[in-house]
């Protein structure tokens, strides 16, 4: 896999798990382009990191995502590695009436609808590029469903199998398709769904988790699985019920 002189896509990149890869794509000498909703906390990411490139966009707004591929197309001549990063986590008792069913639609838009829509998008981008590459963040729980977030469990479960498929789709393209499926990460998404102090969870802090990917994505990878991921994934073949009922002692938040 190439390491640099790429220009590197990642949306959901102004914290988190995105600015922790987006840093270490910069340290490989890469022009890296994060994106995400929230202007101000962009505008603190390039402060720190004065060489990223910035763009907010909404990955669940069409006509947003299609802006977007224009302008890196018209300012930066397009990409070569696109990182679909963007998601949320809700945790939810699908028994509870009152739930918001508009949150869960929209975990779904962004988990799971989004990379599609990037896919679509920036499809003639990375087909002119020479070392294409897709990488879509998924998670561990797409191996074993955690059942505090079980629409965010699935959404990962579907972009695990979409992930798969496409990936012998654009091989004659020579777009090369990877997964990173991280564990928990002390990142703001796992703090606002109440599970980065779970200290059976064992949150990997994101700066660990960007040198796991670093050293999968240079080797080319296909699913990158750091951490407890990578028992989840060996369990769910060899132990499927035993390690759901681990991973699910407390199956309805607290809250």
């Amino acid at each position: 896999m190439k390491q640099s002189n790429q220009k590197v896509l990642i949306t959901g990149g102004s914290s988190g798990i995105g600015l922790a890869l987006a840093k270490k794509f910069l340290e490989n000498n890469n022009t890296v382009i994060i994106t995400g909703r929230n202007l101000s906390k962009l505008e603190k990411a390039k402060s720190d990191n004065p060489l990223l490139h910035v763009f907010q966009s909404d990955v669940t707004d069409d006509a947003e995502v299609r802006m977007l591929a224009d302008d890196i197309q018209d300012q930066l001549g397009g990409i070569d590695v696109l990182i679909n990063n963007a998601g949320i986590m809700h945790l939810l008792d699908t028994g509870n009436e009152a739930n918001d069913l508009t949150k869960q639609f929209a975990e779904i838009d962004i988990n799971f609808n989004s990379p599609i829509r990037l896919v679509h998008y920036f499809l003639p981008q990375l087909k002119q590029s020479k070392e294409a590459v897709i990488v879509n963040v998924s998670s561990g729980l797409a191996y074993v469903p955690f059942a505090q977030a079980p629409v965010y469990s699935a959404t990962k479960s579907a972009l695990h199998f979409w992930t798969r498929s496409i990936r012998l789709h654009l091989k004659p393209h020579n777009i090369k398709v990877l997964e990173l499926l991280p564990p928990v990460v002390d990142t703001p998404l796992a703090h606002g769904a109440d599970i980065a102090e779970d200290d059976n969870l064992k949150p990997m802090p994101p700066e660990k988790l960007a040198e796991a990917f670093w050293k999968g994505y240079i080797n080319s990878k296909v699913e990158i699985t750091p951490g407890i991921s990578t028992q989840l994934k060996m369990m769910s073949r060899f132990a499927p019920r035993f390690v759901f009922k681990q991973l699910n002692k407390q199956p309805i938040p607290k809250r």
